[in-house]
């Protein structure tokens, strides 16, 4: 039986206004145990790695003390050795950082898991799986990006998906020991063909929050994707 898809609704596309209203809405409050996201997933973006700016690591904090939903943190920051190990120690799920930001990847996940929490290492969707494959050993998660970094609300690129093929390869083989997870995109119509190609988890923004009821959007496209993952 393939492990249960795991959904995390990006606060990205939450009113910021409102985050830890937000936040309940898919903590599964309404009694049904699939209306729950499995993770919260935050981008944290610093006008520098990329052009916007989100939050950072306060807000993060408060987050966490608001909710029992893991909170999985994305750093699209420059100097993520630096800033990275705060968001860890400050009680983050888990803490993905950028391939093409840092400098030394290894000590950044050894870092990380001291502190607590799993480690990801993100790709842009033009980085190579295979320049980062000895950096990914001492990885928990990696994070594929299915758009470019930076704003919400993008077309899924299906491209990526070659990547998610590869890497589900070397996890069947035992060459890599992640979870894979993909941001940008998903929705009800692109959920499938990446649940098809192996993805683990799956982060969605628009396609929850836009939504009337997040929490039942939530226990939707984990539907869809467990169906295709089935099939496949």
């Amino acid at each position: 039986m393939a492990p249960r898809p795991l959904i995390a609704p990006s606060i990205l596309s939450a009113d910021f206004a409102r985050l830890g209203a937000e936040i309940e809405a898919v903590a599964g409050t309404s009694g049904d145990p699939e209306t729950r996201a499995d993770w919260v997933h935050v981008d944290v973006m610093d006008a520098h790695f990329v052009p916007n700016l989100t939050l950072g690591l306060p807000v993060v904090q408060s987050l966490l003390d608001s909710t029992d939903v893991p909170i999985d943190c994305h750093l699209m920051i420059e100097n993520p050795d630096r800033w990275a190990p705060g968001y860890a120690e400050a009680g983050a799920y888990n803490v993905t950082v950028h391939a093409e930001a840092a400098t030394d990847p290894v000590k950044i996940a050894k870092d990380l898991r001291a502190a607590g929490a799993k480690a990801g290492l993100s790709l842009k969707p033009g980085t190579r799986l295979d320049d980062h494959l000895d950096s990914l050993k001492h990885y928990d998660t990696l994070l594929i990006m299915s758009v470019e970094p930076g704003f919400g609300g993008q077309s899924f690129m299906p491209e990526v998906l070659d990547k998610v093929r590869a890497a589900k390869r070397m996890v069947r083989t035992g060459h890599l020991n992640v979870l894979v997870e993909i941001d940008g995109g998903i929705n009800a119509d692109t959920i499938e063909q990446a649940a098809e190609a192996g993805v683990d988890c799956f982060v969605a923004g628009s396609a929850v929050y836009g939504a009337d009821d997040p929490g039942r959007a939530v226990a939707a496209l984990r539907a869809s994707a467990a169906g295709a993952g089935a099939a496949d």
